[in-house]
């Protein structure tokens, strides 16, 4: 049997993981699994962690993130935003 490429897309549901979904399907080939993993699934959201999901959507490829995912959000960044600091 020829190899897989698993692809998995982390989804809370909403419309833009939905796009996600349909844009990892419609790039997909013969060679890929695609499997969509629910982020509302305790399991799904602790089995996350590993390729470090941290925000959604999310796509991993044989169980690395996909450089387009890669960041969240970040202590730092969000403080430079402004958080955190009184007006």
């Amino acid at each position: 049997m020829a190899e897989r490429r698993r692809v998995e897309i982390y989804s809370a549901g909403c419309g833009v993981c939905e796009e996600t979904v349909a844009l990892v399907r419609r790039l997909a080939c013969d060679s890929c699994e695609v499997v969509v993993r629910d982020m509302a699934d305790p399991e799904v959201t602790s089995s996350a962690r590993q390729p470090g999901v941290r925000s959604l959507p999310a796509v991993v490829v044989n169980g690395r993130l996909a450089e387009c995912c890669v960041g969240g959000p970040d202590e730092a960044a969000l403080r430079a935003a402004g958080i955190g600091q009184p007006l």
